[in-house]
């Protein structure tokens, strides 16, 4: 199969690979659309500390099924009978262990041995990816499979709102309009803020959060907080900048919420006021990844929820992923998409 393999951090090939053999309780998945997402680009910089090298990276993904393992052959599994080739599917990337104290205590996302298809392991940026049948989700025949790729960080988003817990008629803030801030844009609006203000300093995304229903936008948080003096109830990073971090940090109201959803570098270090956290009754808190929130995510997308013409801006061909990177490094449009079958 051809497939998008980072060797190492800086090096990027697009090249025939074997085929990947489903074991017996996997199933293989002919790749119909794979989305490009911000820790592809730490992947590909080599700042995503888990990530073993070589890898075919792409967490954000559907396919057709095209093969079972034996158990599922042999229906030793009665949940897994539902799939067999031809089947549509889409694929929770996470690969919990199950065992450490933390997926026993119900917090698989911070799972002590955490992995994930595309981080860890070989991923859907690939004409063929192996996956876990429990991973996987019948998707309807009424979505496509650019619309199901788009599942997965909408499951991001649904777990960052888990998180949040707004109240309805929160003032809500979102620093970052890329993809993830315009999921949550979304999804804030449709659980009843009174308000979502964006803010970001690439206009075109500040177009298309006033399309999805941002209340106000703006390149500058001083200039928002002109007209919310008092500033907002839930605020939200959505960037993964330090800097943009601090920023936000000052436009939480008092007695409201703060919530870093970008990803920061590892080393990465902000400055907040500790008097201000107590003073002010602060919380601040994070959101990583998914959990338990893939089916709320494929039911979403499913009934309209989400506005997935709105997001979906490019889709290229497995040969042109070095330079779909590209594009999303440099801001270009918001869901950048790779059809590594083409269209199917």
């Amino acid at each position: 199969m051809r497939a998008a393999i980072i060797e190492r951090p800086g090096t990027i090939r697009v090249s025939d690979k074997s085929d990947p053999t489903p074991g017996v309780d996997d199933l293989l998945v002919r790749v119909g659309a794979c989305g490009i997402c911000g820790t592809d680009l730490h992947i590909a910089e080599g700042s995503f500390p888990p990530t073993p090298y070589p890898i075919v990276p792409g967490h954000e993904f559907a396919g057709e099924v095209i093969a079972v393992g034996a158990n599922i052959q042999q229906g030793k599994d009665p949940e897994a009978a539902k799939f067999r080739p031809g089947i549509r599917v889409a694929v929770d990337p996470s690969l919990f262990c199950g065992k450490c104290d933390f997926c026993r205590a119900g917090h698989g996302n911070l799972c002590l041995n955490w992995a994930a298809i595309g981080d860890t392991v070989d991923g859907a940026f690939a004409e063929y990816v192996k996956v876990p049948a429990a991973n996987a989700y019948v998707l309807p025949d009424t979505i496509s499979y650019r619309e199901a790729a788009l599942i997965e960080p909408v499951s991001c988003a649904v777990h960052g709102i888990h998180r949040l817990n707004p109240r309805l008629g929160d003032k809500c803030l979102i620093v970052g309009a890329g993809t993830m801030g315009l999921l949550l844009l979304q999804l804030l609006l449709r659980g009843g803020a009174s308000q979502v203000v964006a803010i970001d300093t690439n206009s075109q995304r500040l177009k298309r959060a006033e399309q999805l229903g941002a209340y106000r936008t703006q390149t500058d948080i001083a200039q928002v907080l002109k007209d919310e003096p008092l500033g907002f109830d839930c605020v939200i990073d959505a960037t993964g900048v330090s800097q943009a971090m601090e920023a936000a940090f000052s436009a939480v109201r008092r007695g409201g919420k703060f919530m870093v959803f970008g990803v920061a570098p590892q080393e990465a270090r902000i400055s907040l006021s500790p008097f201000r956290i107590y003073n002010d009754e602060i919380t601040v808190l994070g959101s990583m990844a998914v959990l338990f929130s893939y089916g709320a995510a494929v039911d979403l997308i499913s009934s309209g929820a989400i506005d997935t013409k709105a997001m979906l801006t490019q889709a290229l061909p497995l040969e042109d992923f070095p330079a779909a990177l590209e594009k999303v490094r440099r801001g270009e449009g918001v869901k950048t998409q790779i059809l590594p079958n083409g269209e199917i």
